[in-house]
């Protein structure tokens, strides 16, 4: 009998409980429509049952059905997740322009009615998947390309120098003929990449004519094709002594090595470089640890290095030689300097068909750059790849660098495999026999990975690269 009024009272609250209900959704549904009334009417009647569980006392039934009421109370409440948000329209709106209003919470507090509603929070898209096309352009972009700014700085700084160093030639060696100190090089010509830190001085020497001839290195003791020997002409009409230049014959040849001695010397120890510096606005320090003839700026934006090269030119050398510093039989000799032709050529071949192949060199400069077992490999190396790879009848729209991009590592490896290069201009000449067997071994195998996973090339760390 105690139970009957129990249950009784319980019925009873049932009763009420499901009138506001009933009254709740009849209202509901002239607001929100039928769509809207079901999804309030799936929320109530779950609410509804976690009330009565909280508030009812356990029994032998309730019991028994606990764990299958619980399980059904999180489908409902997941079936409401998963139910689409409806549109509603005000009744104040005219039909013809629908009203977004956002879906209501059913845990959201109470608060004014004329509240303005929050917007709902959109999600933000994944990461995209990129191509490796794309990839390789947001690389260039981001890590190839130099500002004009940077540019314009080093080409100032590097001119003013060269100016410098003229005036000290005029007044330090009046006797040598030195034509005007040119600065040049990749950076001038839209060749470099990633930063504005190298630039070339050209510093020509002025040869008389009929007293000097070219003799190809590979008819030298020294065997070596890439080398040229200048030997002095016509001793029987114009004596040893005769020319400016023969101050530095060695065995009857013009030595570059007795001419880098005398210009390092100079430029180490005898122009004063604070001056000019603070004249200039930027600190110079010529470099003491190669045997180069190298200028180390600092300016407040940006570092530079000047390379001063001794070079013999002329209308009627079709060669551009340099004092280079070399070991050997060959240490006397004047090295060919390749790049004029290169620059030429890739000019050439993209002014032909609007084609990529610069822009392809700029990024193999980018990775081989940036990847600490790949600095070994020159602007000149990477040049003669792409003239090897340019010079067939290819695609070379910007759609297909990707594959260029992947053709010339190809290209790359087998060279190193082979541990040869031939020149593109001369193919007597192996441009990698400058490099030890380690080097070339601990290239291919980076090559090689990166060819795998050419992204992986794209997210190295960045540092300086070889010239030559």
């Amino acid at each position: 009998m105690a139970e009957f009024p129990q249950k009784h009272g319980k019925r009873r609250d049932d009763d009420v409980l499901a009138s506001a209900v009933d009254f709740l959704l009849a209202n509901a549904r002239l607001v929100l429509g039928v769509g809207g009334a079901a999804v309030l009417g799936i929320a109530t009647l779950a609410v509804k049952r976690l009330i009565d569980r909280a508030t009812s006392a356990p029994d032998e039934d309730d019991a028994k059905a606990d764990t299958t009421s619980l399980e059904d109370s999180w489908k409902e409440l997941s079936l409401l997740r998963a139910t689409p948000r409806l549109q509603s329209r005000s009744l104040l709106t005219a039909p013809s322009q629908p009203v977004l209003l956002p879906a209501p919470s059913l845990f959201a507090p109470e608060g004014p009615a004329d509240a303005d509603p929050q917007p709902s929070q959109l999600t933000s898209p994944g990461p995209l998947c990129l191509t490796f096309q794309e990839k390789l352009l947001a690389f260039e972009r981001d890590h190839v390309s130099i500002p004009v700014s940077h540019v314009a700085l080093a080409t100032q700084l590097a001119g003013d120098i060269a100016l410098e160093l003229q005036a000290y030639l005029q007044r330090k060696f009046p006797e040598l003929p030195f034509g005007a100190l040119v600065p040049g090089g990749p950076l001038y010509d839209g060749l470099q990449a990633g930063t504005a830190d190298h630039v070339r001085v050209l510093a020509p020497l002025v040869l008389e004519p009929g007293l000097w001839r070219l003799v190809p290195g590979s008819d030298t003791v020294a065997r070596d094709p890439r080398c040229w020997a200048v030997r002095r002409t016509r001793l029987e009409f114009c004596s040893r002594g005769s020319s400016p230049w023969d101050r530095f014959l060695v065995g009857g040849y013009l030595s570059s090595r007795v001419l880098l001695e005398l210009f390092r010397k100079a430029l180490a120890a005898s122009i004063n470089w604070p001056a000019i510096g603070s004249l200039l606005g930027c600190l110079i320090q010529p470099s003491v640890a190669t045997d180069e003839l190298l200028l180390e700026v600092q300016h407040e934006q940006q570092e530079l290095t000047v390379a001063v090269l001794l070079a013999i030119t002329g209308a009627d050398i079709e060669q551009c030689l340099l004092a280079w510093p070399r070991e050997g039989l060959a240490g006397n000799f004047w090295l060919q300097d390749l790049y004029p032709a290169e620059a030429a050529r890739l000019q050439a071949l993209d002014d032909r068909d609007s084609g990529t192949r610069r822009r392809l060199l700029l990024l193999l400069c980018g990775v081989c750059r940036g990847h600490p077992a790949l600095r070994r490999l020159s602007w000149s190396h990477l040049a003669q790849v792409v003239l090897r790879l340019g010079e067939e009848e290819v695609d070379w729209a910007e759609e297909a660098l990707g594959e260029r991009f992947l053709q010339a590592l190809e290209l790359l490896i087998g060279s190193l495999e082979r541990a040869s290069l031939p020149c593109h201009f001369n193919p007597s000449v192996n441009l990698l026999d400058s490099l030890r067997t380690e080097e070339i071994d601990s290239m291919g195998y980076a090559l090689y990975l990166g060819l795998q996973a050419p992204e992986g090339l794209l997210r190295v760390g960045w540092g300086r690269q070889h010239v030559f």
